[in-house]
């Protein structure tokens, strides 16, 4: 089977699109002369910026006149023509994208509400073990192998050379934050962790614009002057860039563990309410996880995390000694 035009679809969060990325790599190195284009969410762009394996990205603004781009970027996606469009979500808004796409082949998960209308469906299961990345791939699994491909973003010299400045000594990176607060380490976990280390080179704290003001309280409770909040400061990519070279990255259950895997750097990533079962963990060589050690009837509460503790006491958080990372 050939295919000349590819659209993946994955208009989720950034982690999910890093996520995306071993599906770039595979139908790269099976259909070489095919144009792989990408469907993201407004704000994500970023990580594909420049990614040699991809023509194009389709940008759906969700923040502003939703359904009135839905539609805009359907009539584009139509207009290409496909001949494989791979859809990596199980939403409504997704599965109509596929459907109306007018490709001569649609693939996606059963539990998409328009699964009806994909060609080739593929059972979505959570938990057992199963990485995103390996449910990512079945996708395609009929299409290619059963071989798994690790996340992957790229970045050019010109990033390489705009983060130098931060990386003429040994250096480590914390990402404090998170979208939801039950994935969050506690701050002031994180200021005795700035308090009792004994590294002597750069501490970077890490993450958005809106996430400055949280680093920026954790950098001053420290009282560490080795650490610098930048918050802000860098792109999704330089951030990426920025890890790869560190002597360990400190993260949540979030997007910046992605980051670390795509570039196979050092990563101690904290699992709070999650668990790394549901197929999100760290996939770098030298990778680990810090999660309770205690059982805890109500751990996990939910996969994606909430906004403050259900049960209020927050012990799967709480219950891990910051002397452990």
């Amino acid at each position: 089977m050939e295919f000349k035009k590819i659209v993946i679809i994955q208009t989720a969060f950034i982690g999910d699109v890093v996520l995306a990325t071993p599906l770039i790599e595979k139908l790269h190195h099976f259909f070489p002369q095919a144009s792989i284009d990408f469907v993201l969410r407004k704000g994500n762009e970023n990580l594909l910026e420049g990614h040699p394996h991809v023509r194009r990205v389709f940008i759906w603004n969700k923040k502003e006149g939703k359904i009135k781009h839905l539609f805009g970027l359907i009539g584009q996606i139509r207009s290409e023509r496909y001949d494989l469009v791979i859809n990596l979500q199980r939403f409504g808004a997704t599965g109509l994208m596929t459907w109306l796409s007018g490709a001569k082949m649609k693939v996606g998960f059963d539990k998409n509400p328009f699964a009806f209308s994909f060609d080739v469906k593929v059972r979505h299961e959570i938990g057992k073990g199963t990485h995103e990345v390996e449910r990512n791939l079945s996708l395609i699994r009929q299409l290619t192998d059963d071989s798994f491909v690790r996340p992957k973003l790229y970045f050019d010299q010109e990033i390489a050379t705009r983060i130098s400045i931060y990386t003429n000594e040994p250096y480590i990176t914390l990402a404090p934050t998170s979208v939801w607060f039950t994935k969050q380490f506690p701050a002031h976990k994180w200021v005795d962790f700035l308090k009792q280390t004994d590294f002597s080179g750069r501490i970077f704290l890490l993450g958005a614009p809106s996430d400055f003001d949280a680093c920026e309280q954790i950098r001053l409770a420290a009282g560490n002057e080795r650490v610098e909040n930048l918050c802000g400061l860098l792109s999704l990519l330089e951030s990426t860039a920025l890890m790869r070279d560190a002597e360990m990255n400190y993260v949540n259950d979030s997007a910046p563990m992605h980051f670390a895997s795509a570039v196979n750097a050092p990563t101690t990533a904290i699992f709070c309410s999650t668990v790394p079962e549901f197929g999100f963990g760290p996939l770098s060589d030298k990778s680990r996880v810090v999660q309770v050690t205690q059982p805890l009837d109500c751990r996990p509460c939910g996969l994606h995390g909430h906004k403050a503790c259900p049960k209020g006491h927050f012990k799967c958080a709480e219950g891990i000694e910051v002397n452990r990372l």
